[in-house]
């Protein structure tokens, strides 16, 4: 499969491509990116056909939608689509005032959660004016999960069930966004939300990987069911599947603990075998999934980013899929490239 290649958006009249452009690290988190190199990455992107474009408010407290906007400004708007989120509403504020971790010189905003009707109305307008952009085409109910909310999740998930869903479904029956869904870290938060409401699609982060599949179990064949589409999102479980099993290696955004460090090491000398680079593993595998659309991969550079283009085409013959499945490192009903 190459970057550009078209996939058809679950049950939704849209298409994007299999390799999508995520865009956290342009928020400036973690560490500063300048304005020319978030522009480069994106203009890099769209040179090797790339069409499809994610965001959010809270990514640098609005920073990474306004650069968004500004390297698609001049493109034609029917050429991409484009995913941000709602849950947040930003205000302006003094910059000193603002409590950016872990984004770093970021954007002039607070930040706070709102899943109310209201809130969602502004929250989606907002983000279409920092855009300077007439429309989103995929809408968001952002971070209603454990791993953000903690113990105040089941409240925040029935108020975004009831506040948040009202608004996007008025938008999309108005015909304003194309598809409505949830994106979490958490694959039972969003089979709950499906579960509960109509939704199209799910921003799944770092839980269907080549170090996890339990989405397997319920969550993907339901989605197929529903005809719901899932885009994957930490990929590499923030980093151990690019980096490989080496000292300090992450694994969601924290260091990666014994067992995981010896699956990955596991995995790579099969990758080894086959003379297959570890990070084209963990990119083509998500996509060989028929509910998953696409993968979206940030990066902080234009260096990191062709060498994601490269490894999503990079050939793997089946032999290594089959290895990993014989040797109990990956399911044996996981889907995997042609």
């Amino acid at each position: 499969m190459q970057p550009s290649d078209k996939v058809k958006f679950g049950r939704v009249d849209l298409e994007v491509t299999a390799f999508g452009f995520g865009t956290a690290p342009v928020g400036n988190i973690f560490r500063e990116i300048d304005e020319a190199t978030s522009d480069a990455m994106f203009q890099r992107a769209w040179e090797a056909g790339v069409r499809y474009y994610d965001t959010a408010p809270m990514y640098g407290h609005g920073l990474s939608e306004l650069r968004t906007g500004h390297s698609l400004r001049w493109k034609q708007r029917d050429d991409y689509v484009l995913s941000s989120k709602v849950g947040r509403v930003l205000r302006p504020a003094p910059k000193d005032s603002i409590d950016y971790a872990p984004w770093v010189n970021a954007g002039r905003f607070a930040s706070e959660f709102d899943y109310s009707y209201d809130g969602t109305m502004r929250s989606f307008e907002d983000s279409l004016q920092r855009m300077g952009l007439e429309r989103m085409d995929i809408a968001f109910i952002h971070d209603i999960d454990r791993f953000t909310r903690g113990a105040d999740q089941p409240a925040v998930f029935e108020e975004a069930m009831d506040g948040c869903w009202r608004a996007l479904r008025d938008l999309r029956d108005q015909g304003v966004v194309k598809a409505i869904g949830v994106g979490v870290n958490e694959w039972e938060v969003c089979q709950a939300a499906l579960e509960r409401r109509d939704f199209d699609c799910f921003l799944l982060a770092g839980r269907y990987t080549l170090l996890e599949q339990a989405a397997l179990d319920t969550f993907l064949p339901l989605c197929e069911n529903r005809g719901a589409a899932v885009v994957v999102g930490g990929g590499f479980n923030s980093g151990i599947l690019a980096t490989g099993a080496i000292e300090g290696a992450k694994y969601n955004y924290a260091p990666a603990p014994a067992e995981i460090m010896e699956k990955v090491t596991r995995i790579d000398a099969v990758c080894a075998e086959h003379d297959v680079p570890l990070p084209a593993a963990a990119l083509q595998f998500v996509v060989a999934h028929p509910a998953v659309p696409s993968f979206i991969a940030g990066t902080r550079t234009v260096a990191q980013l062709e060498k994601n283009l490269e490894w999503f085409s990079h050939p793997i013959p089946a032999e290594f899929w089959a290895d990993l499945k014989a040797k109990g490192l990956l399911r044996e009903d996981a889907p995997v490239p042609n």
